[in-house]
């Protein structure tokens, strides 16, 4: 019977199911930290990785592992090259995240053009203030130009949420979309530059690759309009923080709505201050439901490669 490694406690069917049919060692509680991991990785066949990640050093110590299924849509902490190297077999839970992530992403948005969480802010701050010395102040998003950078999955669903928003829908994907997934979406293509021009709105949907890193920088932020702003619910890294605190100080951009961050779970004090920006700990996932759905989803990665099929989500085979 082969031998599973979960790293963190997780609940479910998926799980229900992996110790039917494995040998399954998981926390009680919380997760295993990356030095626990280091002294009993080593006689596990497959890993349901949620958190700490795996690089080089974890693989090494991996004698028997055949599979990392990663509990999310994200991989950057996996070393990709390596697994492959060593024939270690890579799958994501992609599908499980797609709607969650898309909700997070619209309600920032509608938080930080309608100043939702600003005049909260505000109403608490001064109670008996009168109402009608308030400026006026946000955006509808009704009629405006929604650039997704990004159309895979998650972007779709956040193109869907646009499109019964009354927006109009543009992308820019490393590779160009169908025609008919264009047409379904009511999406046009624009190359880079063009969409960060264009666009009222820019949601970046993107994975952090090699290639994704730093990709919206001082230069990108420059062509955006002034009165634009900049979602991210993806990964951190994919925008120059430092540029992006920088282009929210001066004005060259109108706000922004994060939920994911450089350094995390460090936030630049700089972006705690501003008012133009709405800001959330990493929670594009973080619902009962899809925590379960995750796991499920990782955990059939798991079943189907020791029955002899393929993970449909597999990054690297």
């Amino acid at each position: 019977m082969e031998k599973i490694l979960v790293t963190a406690h997780l609940k479910g069917r998926g799980m229900d199911e992996l110790k039917k049919r494995f040998n399954v060692t998981y926390p009680k509680e919380g997760r295993f930290t990356k030095e626990e991991l280091l002294d009993i990785i080593a006689e596990y066949d497959g890993i349901l990785m949620a958190g700490p990640g795996m690089d080089a050093k974890l693989m090494s110590a991996a004698k028997n592992l055949k599979i990392i299924s990663v509990y999310g849509a994200g991989y950057d902490n996996i070393d990709i090259k390596e697994a492959s190297r060593r024939g270690i077999l890579v799958a994501n839970a992609p599908e499980s995240v797609r709607e969650a992530t898309a909700e997070i992403n619209f309600g920032l948005m509608i938080d930080v053009m309608r100043a939702i969480t600003k005049r909260d802010r505000w109403l608490r701050q001064s109670p008996g203030t009168s109402w009608g010395s308030l400026p006026y102040e946000g955006r509808s998003l009704y009629g405006k130009t929604l650039g997704i950078i990004g159309l895979g999955s998650i972007g779709k669903a956040v193109a869907r949420r646009g499109l019964a928003f009354g927006m109009s829908i543009k992308y820019y994907n490393r590779n160009r979309l169908s025609r008919e997934v264009e047409n379904e979406l009511r999406a046009e293509y624009l190359p880079m530059d063009e969409l960060l021009k264009a666009s009222d709105v820019i949601s970046i949907n993107t994975p952090l690759t090699a290639k994704t890193h730093g990709l919206i920088g001082k230069r990108e932020l420059g062509l955006m309009k002034e009165s634009a702003y900049l979602i991210n619910t993806s990964r951190g890294k994919v925008v120059d923080e430092t540029a992006l605190i920088k282009a929210l100080q001066q004005g060259e951009i109108a706000g922004a709505g994060l939920d994911v961050f450089e350094r995390e779970p460090y936030v630049p004090e700089a972006l705690l201050e501003l008012e133009n920006v709405v800001l959330t700990p990493h929670i594009g996932t973080a619902t009962d439901e899809v925590r379960e759905q995750m796991a499920n989803e990782a955990c059939q990665n798991i079943l189907d490669f020791f029955s002899g099929i393929t993970p449909k989500s597999a990054v690297n085979v």
